[in-house]
């Protein structure tokens, strides 16, 4: 009879660990997918990416101090619940060497301050400027809810007022050798849009003209990128088949 019963005890835990698992793949499964692009000192690109995100806990930093004296965070974790901004950050994180590590305090009452993502920090008049779906946000990461779809931008701005976020678009398809238009366009912080004269995009040969238009040409798959003075790079975009991963 012990015998029968710890058969049973064991069958009973093992269906329990396949259960767990089963409803812990489900709610990864179920978390809110959202783009990630994350700029840092200089314009690098330290992560364009999509993932999933919900509740997430993070561990804060003593040492990130960039708001003053005494504002480093408490060293504990805290817990990120929903699909947030700061959550979508800190997932990618996980997986994403060039963004660690991420530098938080919990030293303030309005949520969660950022001073450091990989090796870029905050200093001097710098901050770390969020963007979703091209428009600004006024709260802190961890209060910005997520819908699936939308686009998040963390840039390492070099002071106020922030610059513009430039976007880049081509056609839906492009072929190798043939020349195509392309446009390159700029969001303020309120989202609103216009058309940049005077960028440079990977493969063209003249920078961009009043309405934003370029040509470009390129020989095989190549991933495009827009510059202009000051503003927020443009997300890579890539034509002419598969291209390479980027490097992050």
């Amino acid at each position: 009879m012990p015998r029968s019963i710890r058969c049973r005890a064991a069958g009973v835990c093992a269906l329990a660990l396949v259960l767990s698992l089963a409803l812990a793949a489900t709610a990864v499964a179920k978390g809110t997918e959202a783009s990630l692009r994350v700029v840092g000192a200089g314009g690098k690109i330290l992560s364009e990416q999509t993932l999933k995100t919900g509740t997430i806990s993070l561990k804060t930093d003593p040492k990130a101090t960039c708001f003053g004296a005494g504002t480093g965070g408490s060293g504990k974790s805290v817990t990120i619940r929903g699909a947030t901004a700061m959550g979508l950050l800190a997932q990618a994180s996980k997986s994403t060497a060039a963004l660690r590590p991420l530098r938080i305090t919990d030293a303030f009452d309005f949520g969660l301050g950022v001073c450091g993502i990989g090796g870029s920090s905050v200093s001097g008049k710098s901050s770390w400027y969020l963007k979703v779906n091209h428009k600004g946000q006024q709260v802190s990461g961890d209060a910005v809810k997520l819908r699936p779809g939308d686009e998040v931008l963390w840039d390492l701005a070099p002071s106020y007022p922030y610059p513009n976020e430039l976007v880049l678009e081509v056609p839906d398809t492009t072929t190798s050798g043939t020349p195509f238009t392309a446009h390159v366009f700029s969001y303020d912080e309120k989202g609103k849009r216009k058309p940049v004269a005077g960028a440079t995009v990977t493969g063209a040969s003249a920078p961009s003209a009043a309405d934003g238009s370029v040509t470009v040409s390129v020989a095989g798959p190549t991933l495009l990128q827009a510059k202009h003075g000051k503003e927020i790079p443009s997300a890579v975009v890539c034509v002419a088949g598969q291209c390479p991963v980027p490097k992050s």
